[in-house]
């Protein structure tokens, strides 16, 4: 019974800590600082500063001398849990108690990126970027009562894409890549009083990407780009309860995308600039192990990001532009106290100041509200008192989570 009760609890806590490194409500973007201050309104399309790569290939057949991109992204997430109730009682019965609010769950972390784009010639083009999609610490209190739900859990990833682009002729290019995405974890989770559970992972996943890009003239273009993201494999060694389950793999699925985004110069100083993102997160439906098997379904929902912007040119020397976004959630049905996920909406602004015709150094800031959620778990528990009735263990409250991002970035063109 022990040993069924320990591998409970290794699935619940393995599950936590690697959905959060895919949930949506954690999915903040860091490709670019210029992004950021749009709220990455056309980004599949602007092609500004060589960052545009991350979202769309085919964006390097705008480029006609090599550009680099530099910066990086600061990413204060806020979680809290309100208004919560834990139970742990024999099955059949409860025993619900008020716990305090629990706030400062989210961690902070800075999400550094680079790129360059170098075209061979005025039809070809290559590209590299190194970045990262996620980078979040939800860590629970010592003393926090459910701490079978709670505990600390890390998430980094890190992603590096190689595309070529090629322009066919004055209104269409095209662009591809590939993508190798490394993913780590760290959890600590305890039951009781006592250490449960002490896990460490990582892995590399090859996906691929492809893009396109019309443009009706030089004030109007179109861009629409698809990634097919692949399955992290995951190793490491799990330590629960004196035993261990050396060398086992983790599978978690990525979910595809697709964007398509529009820009339009309306005046010599005016541009306004959209995009539609969709991300199929249905893909994440269950998450396996080699050792275990189907440890916990999910059954997420597709979801989509709907972004506007616009980019006013003040004079030569300094650019502004501001955007907003509609972020849909990806948690259905199944919620989670360590999965605060809800729909966002994305507040962002931003600058451009040229040091010269070949440098600029852009400054972003995003706002990220999410939606209160009320949330109820459940876990069934093997006896605990020596007797033979099961135990049960219930938390239910109100999760919230938001975030700021700041953003800084050094561009230059040669």
């Amino acid at each position: 019974m022990m040993k069924n009760f320990n591998k409970t609890l290794l699935a619940i806590a393995v599950t936590l800590a690697s959905t959060q490194a895919i949930a949506a409500g954690f999915q903040l973007n860091s490709q670019s600082a210029t992004g950021l201050g749009r709220a990455f309104a056309g980004d599949a399309v602007i092609a500004d500063n060589a960052s545009a790569m991350a979202r769309n290939p085919a964006a390097m057949a705008l480029f006609d001398t090599t550009s680099i991109s530099v910066g990086m992204t600061y990413i204060d997430t806020d979680v809290t849990l309100s208004d919560a109730q834990y139970s742990l009682a024999p099955m059949g019965s409860s025993n619900p108690q008020a716990i305090p609010d629990v706030s400062d769950i989210g961690g902070a972390s800075l999400v550094p990126n680079i790129f360059i784009v170098h075209p061979l010639n005025d039809k070809w083009a290559v590209g590299f970027g190194t970045y990262s999609n996620f980078g979040t610490t939800t860590e629970y209190p010592d003393d926090f009562a459910a701490e079978l739900f709670g505990g600390t859990t890390k998430v980094r990833s890190v992603n590096i894409q190689a595309s070529v682009s090629y322009r066919i002729n004055e209104q269409f290019s095209l662009g591809a890549g590939i993508d190798v995405i490394k993913g780590s974890g760290n959890l600590q989770r305890e039951f009781m009083g006592n250490t449960i559970l002490d896990v460490d992972a990582e892995g590399y996943g090859l996906g691929w990407h492809v893009g396109a890009i019309y443009e009706v003239n030089e004030n109007h273009r179109f861009g629409l780009s698809y990634r097919d993201s692949p399955t992290i494999k995951a190793e490491g060694d799990f330590q629960y309860l004196g035993q261990s389950a050396a060398d086992d793999t983790l599978h978690l699925p990525l979910p595809a995308m697709a964007e398509f985004s529009g820009f339009h110069q309306l005046t010599n100083q005016f541009a306004l600039h959209y995009s539609a993102q969709f991300i199929q997160w249905s893909a994440f439906d269950t998450l396996d192990t080699d050792e275990f098997g189907t440890i916990k379904e999910y059954n997420w929902r597709d979801t989509w990001h709907l972004s506007l912007g616009g980019t006013y040119t003040i004079n030569d020397t300094w650019t502004a532009r501001a955007g907003y976004m509609y972020d849909m959630g990806a948690v259905d049905q199944i919620k989670s106290i360590a999965i605060p996920d809800s729909d966002r909406q994305w507040f962002s602004a931003g600058l451009t100041y040229s040091l010269s015709k070949h440098a600029d150094i852009d400054l972003g800031i995003t706002y990220l509200m999410g939606e209160d959620v009320n949330v109820t778990e459940t876990q069934n528990l093997p006896p605990l008192d020596g007797k033979d009735i099961p135990f049960v263990a219930q938390i239910n409250g109100t999760t919230l989570a938001n975030a700021w991002l700041y953003g800084i970035q050094y561009s230059y063109k040669f």
